[in-house]
């Protein structure tokens, strides 16, 4: 069943016929696509986002401490614990310096090590970025943080217990930063499945 699963895609794929951009704006970049099925069939006023690649890490500290933020979201009109990370900038040279950059300017912590867990996405149906994931190891502070105008960030330093504690209670409610808690905890052995 897996063979067929992932076998050649090619059939469901779309044509795009036509875009225009509704809004080019750095957080609200809109087009609409009027695009073809396979079958022909048309698909009118259908509205993407483009939105810069995002970057997150799940952050140890030489001390073994998971390294959490905590900060406003005003979409939602409530302060989020999350992991660091944020958008890979246009003079960032790859995804790894991306969130070397975001590791920095939010905690002041430097990494021995960063691991690529993978890449998701936030809602393929409609954003055309993806969220690159990361285990960091190996922190140390170095240095204040540096943070954008609009960010105010609080950081802490967890245990693993005080971590799960967070997701069980359903604190963490960023979707992406459980994803990449998940494929860290994978990869450190940290997960059992019964």
């Amino acid at each position: 069943m897996l063979k067929e699963l992932l076998s050649n895609d090619d059939h469901l794929k779309w044509k795009t016929l036509s875009s225009e951009y509704l809004s080019h704006a750095t957080w609200f970049t809109v087009r609409k696509d009027t695009c073809e099925r396979n079958d022909g069939t048309i698909v009118k006023n259908y509205f993407v986002f483009e939105f810069p690649e995002w970057a997150t890490a799940f952050a140890l500290t030489k001390e073994g401490k998971i390294i959490i933020t905590k900060q406003y979201r005003h979409a939602l009109g409530e302060v989020c614990y999350e992991l660091p990370g944020g958008c890979v900038d246009a003079t960032d040279k790859s995804c790894v310096d991306g969130i070397k950059r975001e590791l920095m300017e939010e905690t002041g912590f430097e990494f021995e090590e960063i691991i690529s867990l993978g890449k998701i996405s936030a809602n393929p149906s409609t954003n055309t970025n993806l969220m690159h994931m990361f285990l960091a190891t190996g922190g140390r502070k170095v240095s204040g943080q540096s943070l954008d105008h609009n960010e105010e960030i609080d950081v802490f330093e967890i245990s693993f217990e005080e971590l799960m504690q967070l997701v069980d209670e359903n604190k963490i409610m960023q979707s992406m930063h459980l994803s990449t808690i998940y494929y860290a905890l994978k990869h450190l052995g940290k997960l059992s499945f019964q």
